[in-house]
Parts: C-alpha cells; structure tokens; sequence
C-alpha cells in the first residue's frame, strides 16, 4: 500500500496531536496530585488558623448539636465541648452559661436557622470575668449540614472593657460635644469652623444673622464672609496663614451687620491638623465708650486747664499722669519736674522753689503726705508759704489707687477777706455820715442794717432796732409818727417791692410834727432791700415856690405868644403910615420943600427903612426862637443869590475902597430849597457883618460851591454834597472869649486897636443868621483868629 503525500500530511498531524494529548495528560495529572498537596497543607493551616483565631467556630445542628473546638470548650469552662447546646447549662456554677443566657442564645439561633438572620450576643459563662461576644447566622451548606446555624465566638473581655470604657467616654465626648454645640449656637456672638484650607464648615445662628442668611447651610454653600478684606487679605486668607504659623490672630475690623457700621475684634484659633475655629466681638459701644472716654478725658483737662486752682492726678504708682497750668504755676514746676514724676520727687522740686512750708524734719513730712494715696478719705491742708502765699491743698483718693490734688492760691481771699472786714467797719461809718436816713431789709423782712438818722427820723428808739424788728412792726411804730397812719402800709409795700419782687418804688409820707419825709424802696444785689428816707420839708417849700414862678413864666410865654401875633400889625402899620406920609412930602404933594426940609425927610425915609428892617430882623429871631418862623420854599439858586446880595452893596465896597472877590458859578453851587426872603436876609447880615468890620482897604472874599459834609473835629461825615457859603475878611478879627459871644446878640469891639475905621458888628445880625440858616437845615460855625480876620462858613442841604 502506498501513502500518498496527503495522507502522510494527516498521519504526521494525527501523532502530533496524540503526542500534545498525551503529554497534557501527564502534565495535569501532576498538576491536580501537587494541587491536592496544596489543598492537603491549606486544609491543615486553615484548621490550625481556626484553632489559633482570636474567633472560635460554633456549630449548631437542626437537631441542637454542636460542635465546637476544645479551646471553645475552654472559654466555657468545659474540659470537652458538650454534643448538644441544651448541655451549655449543666447547673453547676463554675460553668457552662446561665439559664437565661442559653435561652437567649437557643432563640437566636432558631431564628437563624428559620428565617437566616443574623444576630449578636455578648455572654458571660459562670465562674469567669471572661467577655464572649457572639456573632451568628445560618451556615454554608460547605460548612455544615442544610438548616444548620454558624456562631463566632469572640473573647472580647479587653475588648469589652476597652469598649465599656470608650463608650462612656464616647457618650460623655457626645454630651459634651452636645453642650458645646448647643452653647455656640446659642452664643450671641458670631462664631464659625475653618477647613485647614479656610474654608467655612460650621457657623453659628448669630453669624447667620450677622451675614442676614437663611440658614447655616445657605452661608457654607455660598461662603458668605462676616469681614471684608484687610490690607487686600481675604478673611480665608488670614485664617490660613494663622494655620500656617499655628498661633492665633487677632484684628479689629469694621463690618456691616444690620445696616450698620460695627467695630469687631476677630480672632482666629488655629485648633491642631483640623482647622481654624474663629469669632468675631462686637466692640463697637466698647470703641464708642472709650471714644467718649478720651473726649471726656480731654475735655476735662482741658476744663481743668480753665480753672484757676491747680490740679495734679497721680496713677496708683504715684507718678504724675497730669498738672494743669496753674498746678504747675503755683508749684513753679518746669517741664522736666512733670514727666512721669513720683509725687515725692514732685515735693522735692517745689521745696527746691520754696512753694512748701518750711519745716524742721522735710523727710518726716514728706512720709506723711505719700500716705495720702492710702487715705480713707480726702486730706485738707493750709501751707503758708514763706513768700507770704497761702495756699490750700485738698488731696482725694482715688479707687484705683491714684491721688486727685487740688491746691488753691486762698492769697487774694484772705486779703479780700481782710479788705470786707474794714468794708464793713467803713459802710457802718458811712452810713452813720450820710445825711438820709437808711436800712437795710433782708428777704425774710428783717431789719439788717440801719444808721442813727433812720431811727431819729421817724421817731424810734435805738432799743427796738437793735431787735431787728420785722417791717411789719417797724410800720405800726412809724405810723404813729405819720400825719395819715394808713400811709404805713405804702412804705411797707415799698420795702416787699424791693426785696420780693426786686423792683424799686417810693413816695412821699407826711409826719404830724410837719415835716415831709420821701421814702424809696430799692433792691440790692445781694437780694436785701434798701429803703432810703430824706427829709424834703425844705426842698418841698422851694419846690411850691418855683410851681409858682413857673406859673408865671407860662403866662408870660403866652404874653409873648400874642406879643409877636400883634406885632407884625402894630409896628408895621404906624412905620408904613410914617414912610407913606414922608414919600408925599418929598414927592411935592404937600408943596414945595426947602433944601433942609427936603433933607428932612430924606433922613426920613432912611431911618423909616432901618427901623422896618431892624423889625423884621426881631420878628424874625422872635419867631425861630418860639419855633413860629413859616418858611415858603422854593429852588433858589444860591449863587445868584449871593451875587445880587454882593451887588446890593457895590456902594459900600467902593466909599470903603475894598477889595470883594466873589468866587463861584451857579453850575458848582447848583439849586437848594429855601425861602429866598430870609435866607437871603440871612447872609446879607453876615455880608453886611463882613463889611462892618473889614477896614479901609482890606479885603473880602466870598466863595459859593459844594463840598463833602464834615465833622468839626476834621473826620469825614456821611459823605453826602452840601453846598457851602464862605464869607471871609482880613479885619481885626475876635479872640476866644469874643467868639463866644458872638450869637449872644450883644455888640461886639474890633479886637485889634489898630483897626481904625472898623465899626462894631451888629448885636442881632448873627443870633439871626444862625436861627435863619438853623430852620433851613444848614449850619453856621465862626472862624476866628485876633489879627487875621474872621471866616462865617455856611452848609446847606
């Protein structure tokens, strides 16, 4: 037969494949005989690992058998493990588990092998401190029979106590813990719990409400800060950085809590590995209260500073914390005698200054006064200096155990006391020289003070003042010296008035003897009330005789009144008939005049005009002096005015060979409102005056404008544009006295004996002038110097 090569393909496949077989045989034929080996030695291990496990194995058959190892045995009390579990109680008591021990444990396994549940058990077996912890539950059916139950049987006694021991550790840790926790929720102030990174973990409810949060939940979620950042640091960052350094931090911070700025001190805790703890103080009536502390405080010494008694303050290490000005004026302290001085050294340097007393054992004293610090109470001290000061010194303890001194310069007290002693002495003297009766009524009306004219003037005696008797029967005994005994009670009210209602009254009493007395209530500043009594029987006599000369003046005024209503018609009408009846006869109505009768009348009519001036001029002061003077105003042009005036008299100018300038122009002196008539009049009379009194040859100058109002002392008025007459000569001129009765309407001398020629100035032209230029609302002033003439200035509005 031959093989084709296919076959012998196959056949060489075929002994391969039987070759692999067979060899893979082989190989796991030893690998099962080394895995039973394997198995053998695990079951072993396993066994001797049970026998040695802190865990005994207990088998509960459906029957009720067990099966246990003998070191369970042990743990029972038993020398061999029993075959049945009803056997674990035997009833002897140094074994085997108690009656209601087995019941619990047959229950509970019975509940495992019906319902497979597991369950727990802690037993003690009889006679032993040995702790079993039981852990049991239906078995594998590799591990025991179908419906059998496993128990682990634990030897927990360490264990057990450990645990004893850690769960009433772990319940006092959970109150503990329960308090605290309840004790920072209830703390009204914010606190909260960093992770080591600085996050929030835990916050309280005051810091929920702090950040206004829902809950606490919603402020870790969002992370939500009670502080803002500080120096660009976040609150996160700060709380790491104490972590990292493990020590606390503490700052103050603002934050806004409630709509509100607060301060807060916040503090960060760092507590280990675990975290940062932190809360936040509120200290913002803390800053208000030491703010207003500081204020107080420096308001106070600055207060302290305003008073003239000096006062010192020492801390309890009896150094100088503060001396005010006069403190350290009185003392003569320099500004190292108060820096942080003991209040020996202080004593010390004002001794030095001599502004202590001077005393035989300093040291001893100085002892006694550093005792003040522990006084029970405050010290007072008169030190009479050797400079002739006296001082008084209060030093008050203080609760902190400082000094409070207070030291007074009682100098000018004591002399002012030595000056009201001599005061009183002098007022008792001075009351007793004065020529009024008077006394002194305290507000209780009580006689105080009086002198002897009081008691002599109405009639009392010495012996009842010396009582000091009140008002009330001070007036019964006046009133029986009184004319009208009711008027009494007006003096006794005048004394009320002035000592109750502080107001002063008085009157007029009349006495029988008929004398007038007249009383006056006045009160006193230091609430007394003076009664004041003169004697006026003399005064009122010259006062009943002056009533009557003034009744007789009156009447002459009203003579004088209808005088001057009847002037005017009875002067002028007989000098107007005169002047009439003379202008006729020069006319020729009367015939032909010789050339002495024609010169006759001439002097005539001249001395007609004089006299109706020289009426006028009287009519005119008569009038302005009564206030009667009527004024037609109207624009005059004061200028004008003055040049017709000036031109009125170009005859006296030229016989006198005078020089008259006449300065001005109607443009600078402008308008005013006057009465043409009598303002003309009057300074015609001070032109004319001017004339009179200039001498042959002289010169007189008369200036119009305006000018800005002034004082007569120089200083500038109000300012406001008057317009101004000067009317000026080079004539003799008047001294002082002369000047001085100018207006008196007398006539008035030159002055000067070398004035010839000049004539005497006319009595009534300046009173006249004056009143004229008066009721205009202007001003007329004298200038005058002997020997350099006279200057009339006159103002108008």
């Amino acid at each position: 037969m031959q093989w084709t090569p296919l076959a012998m393909v196959v056949m060489g496949l075929l002994l391969a494949a039987w070759a692999v077989a067979a060899g893979w045989a082989v190989l796991s034929s030893l690998a099962r005989a080394r895995a039973a080996a394997g198995a053998v030695r695990q079951a072993r291990r396993l066994a001797r690992m049970v026998e040695e496990s802190p865990a005994q194995l207990l088998i509960v058959r459906s029957d009720g058998r067990i099966e246990g190892s003998p070191r369970l045995a042990s743990w029972l009390g038993f020398s061999a493990m029993p075959q049945f579990l009803s056997e674990l109680d035997d009833g002897k008591p140094d074994r085997g588990l108690s009656a209601e021990q087995l019941a619990q444990l047959t229950e509970a396994v019975l509940s495992a092998q019906r319902t497979s549940r597991s369950f727990n058990l802690a037993i003690s077996p009889r006679g032993s401190r040995r702790s079993l912890s039981l852990r049991g539950g239906l078995a594998d059916p590799q591990v025991a029979p179908a419906g059998s139950a496993q128990v682990w049987v634990f030897d927990a006694s360490e264990a057990e106590t450990q645990i004893a021991r850690m769960r009433a550790e772990t319940a006092r840790s959970k109150s503990d813990f329960l308090a605290l926790v309840g004790l920072i929720e209830a703390a009204p102030i914010p606190m909260w719990f960093r992770s080591p990174q600085g996050e929030l973990r835990l916050v309280n409810s005051a810091y929920v409400r702090a950040v206004g949060a829902d809950n606490a939940e919603a402020v870790v979620n969002g992370g939500l800060e009670l502080v803002e950042r500080v120096d660009g640091q976040t609150p996160a960052q700060v709380a790491a950085r104490a972590m990292l350094e493990k020590r606390p931090a503490e700052r103050i911070v603002a934050a806004t809590i409630g709509g509100q700025r607060r301060a807060l001190r916040v503090s960060d805790l760092p507590l280990g590995n675990e975290g940062v703890a932190g809360y936040a103080i509120d200290i913002e009536e803390m800053e208000e209260i030491s703010r207003a502390f500081r204020a107080f405080r420096e308001a106070q010494r600055s207060m302290l500073d305003l008073f003239s008694s000096g006062v010192a303050q020492f801390d309890a290490r009896h150094r100088l914390t503060f001396a005010n000005q006069p403190f350290q004026r009185l003392f003569a302290l320099g500004p190292a005698d108060l820096h942080d001085a003991p209040f020996e050294r202080l004593l010390d340097a004002a001794r030095e200054a001599g502004r202590v007393p001077e005393m035989r054992d300093y040291r001893a004293w100085r002892k006694e006064r550093a005792e003040w610090f522990a006084a029970s109470g405050a010290q007072e001290e008169a030190w009479p200096l050797s400079d002739g000061t006296h001082l008084r010194v209060v030093a008050q303890p203080m609760p902190d155990g400082g000094l409070l001194m207070v030291v007074e310069d009682r100098t000018e007290t004591l002399r002012i006391s030595a000056m009201r002693d001599t005061l009183l002495r002098t007022r008792t003297a001075t009351f007793d020289s004065l020529f009024e009766a008077v006394a002194v009524f305290a507000p209780d009306g009580r006689l105080q003070l009086w002198n002897r004219l009081f008691a002599s003037a109405w009639g009392l005696e010495a012996e009842v003042l010396d009582a000091h008797p009140h008002v009330d029967d001070v007036m019964q005994r006046i009133a029986a010296q009184l004319a009208r005994p009711d008027q009494a009670q007006a003096v006794g009210d005048g004394v009320r008035a002035a000592t109750l209602e502080r107001r002063q009254t008085g009157g007029r009493v009349a006495l029988a003897d008929g004398r007038v007395l007249e009383y006056a209530g006045v009160p006193l500043p230091d609430g007394n009330g003076l009664l004041t009594v003169l004697d006026i029987t003399d005064s009122q006599k010259a006062e009943e005789a002056l009533r009557e000369r003034n009744a007789a003046l009156v009447e002459a005024d009203q003579l004088k009144t209808r005088f001057l209503a009847n002037m005017s018609y009875e002067f002028r009408t007989p000098l107007t008939s005169i002047g009439g009846f003379a202008e006729l006869l020069e006319a020729g109505l009367g015939g032909d005049l010789s050339e002495s009768g024609r010169e006759y009348v001439g002097a005539i009519l001249t001395s007609v005009a004089r006299l109706t001036d020289q009426i006028e001029n009287v009519l005119d002061l008569s009038q302005s002096e009564a206030g009667m003077l009527p004024l037609a105003l109207e624009p005059v042009d004061l200028f004008a005015l003055m040049r017709d005036l000036v031109q009125e008299r170009e005859a006296v100018v030229t016989e006198k060979h005078l020089e008259l300038d006449l300065r001005g122009s109607s443009l600078n002196a402008g308008k005013i409102e006057a009465d043409p008539r009598r303002l003309g009049r009057a300074l015609a009379h001070l032109l004319d005056n001017a004339l009179d009194a200039t001498p042959r040859g002289g010169r007189i100058l008369v200036e119009v404008g305006r000018h800005r109002s002034r004082q007569k002392d120089g200083k500038n008025g109000d300012g406001k544009q008057r317009a101004r007459v000067v009317i000026s000569d080079n004539g003799p001129g008047m001294d002082r006295a002369a000047l001085a009765r100018a207006f008196d309407g007398l006539p008035i001398q030159p002055t000067s004996p070398d004035a010839k020629g000049a004539a005497r100035r006319q009595g009534l032209g300046l009173p006249l002038a004056r009143q004229l230029i008066e009721a205009h609302g202007g001003t007329l002033e004298l200038l005058s110097e002997p020997g350099q003439g006279t200057a009339a200035i006159v103002e108008l509005d």
